[in-house]
């Protein structure tokens, strides 16, 4: 591999960048949050400091050692007169919406139990977890979140699925299957658009006791309790266990919620409740299937959530990772399909 060429003073630039990020973070999300960022684009051309106070009652000192560093940052441009226009880092930062996902989900999420990240590389457990709840794993505990935590989590998640589910319901349902079982089923979004899709779909729910109770009247509240039901779950205990009868086993975005060897435990054991014809579906957004180095550096990113605050041993993995894993598991993967811009979709069966 070949080294990038770079000046000293252009690495120790980048060095300082990195040595007080949390500075340009949290400026951002003070600039956004305080209305700054909206304001300056709906001028539509460049304002003064003092008209950007005035408008929105905050003081010149306040205001002035924002917009200093965000000058810096290139988040806001400021001409001779003085006068302050968005960049484009900073348009994308207010206005685009993966990074708003990102962004959020940072804040109030992530930021405070990324603290502990060293502490959770030496004991392997999520150390930072402790700034959300007491709990020992993250899902444990999404149903008591704060609202505000709680909806950037959601949004977050939402965001890297959603856009795929209209493609995979055309694929999996080329099969006609009956009865669907969906493992981690979330707030029931995935079993919802299910029924939405198919009128005599049976979806069936395995998750934690928190998020089985909110998926199911999630469901009853779209007219569709009679289709949807559910089964408590916990991969972590010593003998999980998935009833048998299901024409597709769905799981999306749920594997890189634990560690190699707890995956092998969810898929062997899925694969002890399916028969010839089940398939049994894993969606991931996988480090090396991204087109493009900011998704790459996202998911590599996302994996430090998992580890100081999630779980403390899970990760966004390789495709070549779980190949080998649904592989030991006694599974053969009979198609590999792209999906959207991030997804990859993996149709197992029963070796």
């Amino acid at each position: 591999m070949s080294k990038k060429t770079i000046r000293a003073v252009d690495a120790l630039q980048e060095a300082q960048k990195i040595a007080f990020a949390p500075f340009v973070f949290q400026t951002s999300v003070t600039l956004k949050n305080l209305g700054v960022l909206d304001y300056i684009f709906d001028s539509k051309c460049a304002v003064s400091q003092s008209e950007i106070c005035e408008a929105l009652s905050i003081s010149e000192y306040g205001l002035s050692v924002l917009l200093e560093i965000a000058e810096s940052s290139e988040i806001v441009t400021k001409d001779e007169d003085e006068k302050y226009e968005l960049s484009k880092i900073g348009y994308f930062l207010n206005y685009h919406k993966m990074t708003e996902v990102n962004l959020n989900f940072t804040q109030d999420v992530c930021y405070q139990g990324l603290f502990h990240l060293e502490d959770t590389i030496k004991t392997g457990k999520p150390q930072g977890l402790k700034e959300l709840g007491d709990w020992s794993t993250i899902y444990e505990g999404l149903s008591q979140l704060p609202p505000h935590i709680q909806k950037s989590w959601f949004d977050f998640d939402h965001f890297y699925s959603d856009e795929i589910f209209v493609d995979a319901l055309n694929i999996i349902f080329k099969s006609s299957p009956k009865t669907i079982f969906d493992i981690g089923g979330n707030t029931g979004k995935f079993a919802i658009q299910c029924c939405e899709f198919n009128n005599d779909i049976q979806v069936k729910i395995y998750d934690l006791p928190g998020q089985l109770k909110k998926a199911l009247a999630n469901a009853e509240a779209k007219g569709h309790g009679d289709r949807v039901s559910g089964e408590e779950i916990d991969w972590l205990s010593e003998n999980p266990k998935v009833q048998e009868g299901a024409d597709i086993i769905w799981m999306s975005q749920f594997l890189d919620c634990f560690s190699k060897e707890e995956i092998l435990k969810i898929l062997s054991t899925s694969v002890k409740a399916m028969n010839a014809d089940t398939e049994l579906i894993i969606i991931e957004t996988y480090t090396d299937r991204q087109k493009f180095g900011n998704a790459k550096f996202i998911l590599e990113a996302t994996s430090l959530y998992f580890t100081a605050l999630a779980n403390g041993n899970s990760k966004m993995y390789k495709a070549t990772e779980l190949i080998d894993l649904a592989d030991k598991a006694g599974l053969t993967i009979k198609e590999d399909i792209s999906l959207g811009e991030y997804h990859t979709m993996f149709i197992c069966k029963k070796k």
